[in-house]
């Protein structure tokens, strides 16, 4: 399982390159049941995986002048706070075993792994979806509004491990009026910096980390994402969004099921 792991570890990359986000999204699902790591600890290898891959393709955007620093930095304050609070107390205040069904019992990773799906189909549902391609940088930045919705990022990211990019790429385009290239460059940013302050933390806090396991699939999503970043040349991400959204849905379902009804 763990060749098809190392596969699916590419294609986290070439998403986040190609889209800004999504491929991120997969990278719990992977761990937990391609690497059977336990799914707490998937959200800090996660986070790790996800910060170091979009820092890449931030860089390379950078280089390509997508990069908008101004609504990042708006983007991410909120969003820090948010996620050290759910890292720091939040998830470690909530019990191994929350309560029983029947002769089922509720435990804390099979709450991560079912909010996980759940938010897997939210997100596919906005990628299926048809928007706009970009917006014109007419008028100033809602700075409200990015703020706030960066604080609800750092709460999915903080307690998921998913970097946020299908809430980040909207929020950029509406809010910070950015076109679709630098809403994308400017949401790895976002996610590089959240990500990595997320996983920072944990490894102060003494989460185990299997460092060459972590470093091993870090390295192939990275190669994933100059893939990506390099496509994106060529091809319009969004024209790739709602074909990756579906499979993004299936996947959510699928968890759903494994997790609640195939034992």
């Amino acid at each position: 399982m763990e060749y098809f792991g190392y596969l699916a570890s590419v294609i986290i990359g070439i998403a986040l390159g190609l889209i800004g986000g999504g491929g991120s999204i997969l990278t719990v699902p992977i761990l937990v049941y391609l690497f059977k790591v336990n799914p707490e600890n998937a959200t800090s290898y996660s986070l790790f995986i996800v910060g170091i891959t979009a820092m890449v393709g931030a860089y390379r955007h950078y280089k390509l002048g997508n990069l908008k620093i101004q609504a990042a930095l708006i983007f991410a304050f909120p969003s820090i706070i948010s996620l050290l609070f759910v890292r720091k107390l939040l998830l470690p205040a909530i019990p191994t075993n929350l309560f029983e069904i029947g002769n089922v019992a509720v435990t804390k990773n099979l709450l991560i792994m079912v909010v996980f799906a759940a938010l897997m189909i939210a997100a596919s549902t906005s990628m299926i979806r048809k928007s706009k391609a970009g917006v014109e940088d007419v008028g100033g930045v809602n700075a409200l509004r990015l703020s706030l919705i960066g604080f609800l990022v750092g709460i999915v990211t903080g307690f998921l491990g998913a970097g946020g990019g299908f809430l980040i790429i909207p929020a950029l385009l509406f809010f910070a009026k950015l076109p679709m290239k630098q809403a994308v460059g400017t949401s790895l940013l976002i996610i590089f910096i959240n990500s990595m302050i997320g996983f920072g933390g944990d490894v102060l806090s003494g989460v185990s980390i299997n460092y060459q396991l972590l470093l091993s699939i870090a390295a192939i999503a990275i190669i994933g994402m100059l893939i990506g970043t390099a496509l994106s040349k060529k091809i319009d991400g969004a024209r790739l969004k709602p074909v990756f959204g579906w499979f993004v849905l299936v996947m959510g379902l699928y968890i759903i099921a494994k997790e609640l009804f195939i034992q």
